[in-house]
């Protein structure tokens, strides 16, 4: 029997969820009223249909499958580096399509992103143009101040959820200095404040705020949010920098790797079926250049699909498989080549 009896990695829909342990004592949370997961069938973790293809073909690792239900019965934040397109984004898509822990909630890191921009947005100009215009017509003020007010990604996750979210923050190491370690106190503790509705509370002591995705509302007390069951959060690394120890001492860390031999056809055939001879060759191609430079698994999928519905003869086929493949950064000076 498995030592990891939660998420399996074959991503069959499951309640396997309902499997997990109590927290630690020193990872357990409190947080309430309990809110229904959203929509957590079988396909709900995707909102469109890549995003649904990439969940439903993930093939983890055993490493992979090992880290993620660490993750899981830790409560902790899973930071997962590798190089572009070895499948650190659709993890979290697998694991919440298997587990049916809803909609993943993403927040794509840039360089200006705040810790705030993940939690909440408020937009006090609308409110002020609003409470203008009403002022204009002599009616009363269109709106409340949770009218202009929306939970973000890591705020919506932060909710006290009955089962696990899941959140996925893309490319963390894209962020400015600041907001690993910003992050760490809310990951910590599960809870935030939304300042403008604590100041609020005195004479509006709840607010019905909208949540990351949909027009959905839930209701916010005191301007307080307390997590019940810790998300699945997944933070992704093309590992461009170092973070700091008191950031990574919080966080699960897999690496994962680019695929090689029967992992790579595994890969090729959950995309598109059984390889064929043609196919075949390509992955070889594939494996032997991978020690000169740089390639992404997408680009062994993308050539292997349309050379072999592009109706080409075989040179034209080997031409266009090449223009698809070219490295991603070179490890020496060979040519790029087959």
């Amino acid at each position: 029997m498995s030592l990891w009896p939660v998420y399996t990695g074959t991503s069959a829909p499951h309640d396997g969820i309902e499997k997990l342990p109590a927290p630690p004592p020193w990872r357990a949370f409190d947080g309430g009223p309990r809110l229904p997961t959203p929509a957590d069938h079988q396909d709900a973790s995707a909102t469109s249909a890549d995003r649904l293809h990439r969940a439903r073909t993930y093939r983890p690792t055993d490493r992979a499958v090992q880290l993620v239900n660490a993750a899981l019965y830790l409560r902790r934040p899973l930071l997962v580096t590798g190089p572009p397109g070895s499948g650190k984004s659709s993890l979290a898509y697998a694991v919440a399509r298997e587990l049916r822990l809803g909609p993943v909630l993403r927040w794509n890191i840039a360089s200006r992103t705040t810790l705030r921009d993940g939690l909440y947005q408020y937009d006090p100009l609308s409110r002020l143009y609003a409470a203008g215009r009403a002022a204009a017509a002599d009616v009363p003020p269109d709106g409340e101040l949770e009218d202009h007010l929306r939970l973000g990604p890591l705020g919506t996750a932060l909710l006290p959820y009955g089962r696990p979210r899941a959140l996925l923050i893309d490319e963390i190491d894209k962020s400015d200095l600041d907001l690993p370690n910003d992050l760490l106190n809310v990951l910590e503790e599960g809870q935030y404040e939304i300042p403008e509705l604590v100041r609020a509370a005195r004479h509006t002591p709840t607010a019905e705020v909208m949540v990351d995705g949909t027009d959905d509302r839930v209701t916010v007390a005191r301007g307080r949010v307390r997590c019940l069951a810790f998300p699945f959060v997944v933070l992704t690394s093309n590992g461009e920098r170092e973070f700091p120890p008191a950031f990574l001492r919080r966080c699960v860390r897999l690496e994962l790797h680019q695929p090689r031999d029967a992992h790579l056809e595994q890969i090729v055939r959950a995309h598109l079926g059984e390889p064929d001879a043609y196919a075949r060759d390509l992955i070889a191609r594939f494996l032997s250049r991978g020690t000169d430079g740089e390639l992404a698994t997408d680009q062994l999928l993308n050539a292997i699909y349309l050379t072999g519905t592009a109706g080409l003869d075989a040179v034209s086929r080997d031409e266009l498989a090449e223009q698809l493949m070219p490295y991603l950064s070179r490890s020496g000076d060979e040519a790029d080549t087959f």
